[in-house]
């Protein structure tokens, strides 16, 4: 809606309470006094000595470093005013509620938890939908701030809810939760987002693989954006490096050019999940490449317009001259460009050689760049066929971006339904049987699934590896139900 609203109050919290409601680590606050849904508020955050135990023994051991992290950070002259809220809702609850469950759940100790209640004899327990921002405040401190913990100052700001913390449907999912204090799912992935935490500001790979974790925990809306990486841009450069008549070789020597296609070619192994061993690199008498793992792998590379009539009789006297405890049963690759000769060919087929260009073995790479680790080598081998390979090899790429297009389907199918949901229903569950999810599929692609396919598939989706869908574990698995959290691009 992105509208604009004046706020006159901001609601007093500890730092690391306020933190973890902006990093949608949790939906619910503990003020002193109940709040009346609906009302809105901005988030003013207070200093350490607002709490009632330390920082160690109140705050919950995997939010931990972030919480000593947010006092630290916090002066003692201004503060950052970064986000409001409105209560959705507000319960009191005391010691007959499980506070385990709720401090699993949540960013508190039990032990913090009973402090509260023994001091005030209950908790409130206040729901929040939390906005950033667009623009954050910095403010004076307020000089009666101890007093002020958990209570509304005065504080008017104008604000917009055009930067949700979460969506709805994941904040009525975390609802849901904490309403009925069903524990939590993944308690072992939220001590694996923790421990990247440190990691993410400085280590790309870390931050990704953190907010993957919390889009899959339900903490967080948005996708981490990529940053286009560099070190990925030689991918363009396969097919390129293996025909030599492009202009931007010319001057270059033909051991030179056979040298950086040879590099290149054992980078895309590896980027592939191969393992290169690198103690039989090529050279005069060398095998141009070797791959150990996951199986054993010979490979010859031929730069150049055209594959030489010999080089299927090359791969056979140095592999069997390296390794001839494996030659026999390995698999045998032959990558370069052009039409190989109809003599190339024969070997190749008696020899079990497989033959493949720098184009097809590109489109291979790019399909492990856009989908991290959809291709099976065990399967990918099966489609490396003695001879020209190129249009087995390409059948089994189809294969794959058809597979991850039907469990992308899958997932719009339940992001269909939980859309539905939210629309017919005020209070949504946005859980669905695998029957469901197969009605829905079925009613809009090709071909029909059944009922233990889809299982398959969602099983697949949620796994804390993957994380597009969340499951709630039942009897059996017709009583699984399943909920979306991520989608599954295709493109």
């Amino acid at each position: 809606m992105n509208q604009q609203t004046l706020i006159p109050t901001a609601l007093c919290l500890p730092t690391p309470d306020i933190e973890a409601l902006i990093q949608g680590r949790t939906i619910v606050a503990l003020p002193r006094m109940f709040i009346r849904p609906g009302q809105q508020f901005s988030l003013y955050p207070a200093n350490y000595s607002t709490i009632p135990l330390s920082v160690e023994r109140y705050y919950r051991s995997n939010f931990l470093p972030i919480a000593q992290t947010a006092f630290k950070l916090l002066s003692s002259e201004k503060v950052l005013i970064k986000a409001w809220a409105k209560c959705e809702l507000c319960q009191i609850l005391d010691e007959t509620k499980s506070l385990e469950v709720l401090s699993g759940l949540t960013i508190w100790t039990k032990e913090g938890l009973q402090e509260i209640i023994r001091q005030r004899q209950h908790i409130f327990i206040t729901y929040l939908r939390v906005y950033q921002l667009l623009y954050p405040q910095e403010v004076s401190v307020n000089p009666n701030i101890q007093e002020k913990v958990g209570k509304f100052v005065s504080l008017p700001l104008t604000v917009s809810d055009a930067k949700p913390v979460l969506s709805d449907r994941l904040f009525n999912i975390r609802k849901h939760q904490l309403q009925n204090l069903h524990p939590p799912l993944h308690p072992e992935l939220e001590q694996l987002q923790s421990a990247l935490s440190s990691l993410a500001t400085t280590n790309p790979a870390a931050k990704q693989l953190e907010q993957d974790i919390k889009v899959f925990l339900g903490w967080s809306s948005e996708q981490f954006v990529k940053q286009i990486d560099s070190n990925l841009s030689w991918i363009n450069d396969i097919a390129k490096l293996g025909d030599r008549s492009r202009k931007e070789d010319e001057g270059k020597s033909n051991y030179q050019a056979g040298t950086e296609f040879e590099n290149i070619v054992r980078d895309s192994l590896e980027f592939l999940g191969f393992s290169v061993d690198y103690s039989h690199k090529g050279g005069a008498g060398g095998l141009d490449l070797f791959c150990s793992k996951p199986y054993p792998l010979f490979g010859e590379c031929k730069a150049g317009k055209k594959i030489p009539n010999d080089t299927a009789v090359q791969l056979l006297n140095l592999g069997t001259l390296r390794r001839p405890d494996l030659f026999n049963q390995a698999t045998k690759l032959i990558i370069g460009p052009g039409e190989p000769t109809n003599q190339l060919k024969d070997a190749a087929k008696l020899h079990g050689m497989a033959i493949i260009n720098p184009e097809t073995l590109e489109k291979l790479i790019k399909l492990q760049s856009n989908y991290r680790n959809s291709i099976d080598l065990f399967q990918l081998k099966e489609y490396l066929k003695a001879g020209q390979s190129d249009e087995e090899v390409e059948k089994y790429i189809d294969q794959v971006y058809t597979d991850m297009k039907q469990r992308s389907q899958i997932v719009q199918a339940l992001k269909e339904l939980s859309e539905q949901d939210n629309e017919n229903s005020k209070t949504t569950h946005n859980h669905f049987t695998v029957t469901e999810i197969r009605a829905h599929y079925n009613a809009t692609q090709k071909p029909k699934l059944t009922d233990e396919t889809v299982h398959d598939l969602v099983i697949e989706l949620s796994s804390p590896l993957t994380g597009y869908l969340g499951r709630i574990k039942g009897n059996d698995w017709r009583s699984d139900r399943f909920y979306f959290l991520r989608d599954l691009p295709t493109s």
